[in-house]
């Protein structure tokens, strides 16, 4: 089944005490971006690669381009506009593409650029049997929650919680049809745009290194995290 992946990076940067937004900040020598892209690239050579980005961020994506060739000659993409949510943005990248027969699609945080390319491939096999997968682990740390009727924070068991990432991977037809509907503030995630059509969603084993980068310190370990995985 063809795959394609499409890759959302709308991030400004602001957590990041940075003028740059994240997805464009060096990591080893590259934009962070770039290596996200080449590990679906590495996963599979196939795969058709979107990336979604805010319409004001595009011309300095299109110079970072010029500055790293590598960038178009490795990871090849279509660029689509993004949009007001999350949601807007996949919802773009969806209507970007012009397949007419059923394929996989992968939608992943252009921020998440340590996926290991056999965590990717795994997930578009599981994907394929059982029509989506979306990556998680267990959560490692207590949590609590807050109850609105105690009015207090209660204790969640652990083993009970995982802690969702990306890539979440559906069938194309599905998420059309997902996607079609009108945005609500209860959709968190993709998986939570399908999931309120009535589609069972199936968790797979992700990874713990698969972390999002979201403040300086997640870039720094990163950075040391990525001296053995590039």
């Amino acid at each position: 089944m063809k795959k394609i992946a499409i890759i959302v990076a709308g991030g400004t940067g602001l957590r990041m005490n940075s003028t740059i937004p994240k997805q464009f900040l060096l990591l080893q020598g590259k934009p962070v971006l770039f290596h996200t892209l080449n590990q679906f690239k590495e996963a599979d050579s196939s795969i058709l690669l979107y990336v979604v980005l805010p319409k004001g961020q595009m011309d300095f994506w299109a110079k970072l381009c010029t500055e790293f060739p590598e960038i178009i000659k490795l990871t090849p993409h279509i660029l689509v506009e993004g949009g007001e949510t999350r949601f807007h943005s996949s919802q773009n990248g969806l209507a970007a593409i012009t397949e007419t027969e059923d394929c996989l699609i992968a939608i992943h945080d252009g921020v998440r650029p340590l996926i290991r390319p056999e965590l990717i491939s795994s997930a578009f096999k599981s994907a394929e049997l059982h029509g989506n997968a979306i990556l998680s682990v267990p959560a490692k740390d207590s949590i609590r929650k807050y109850d609105r009727i105690l009015k207090k924070y209660v204790s969640v068991k652990r083993d009970e919680i995982r802690i969702i990432q990306t890539p979440q991977i559906f069938k194309l037809n599905s998420l059309r049809k997902a996607f079609n509907q009108t945005y609500s503030t209860e959709f968190t995630d993709d998986a939570s745009v399908v999931e309120s059509m009535g589609e069972t969603i199936h968790l797979v084993d992700g990874d713990y290194a698969n972390l999002k980068i979201t403040t300086p310190e997640d870039l720094i370990l990163a950075e040391s995290l990525s001296k053995s995985a590039f």
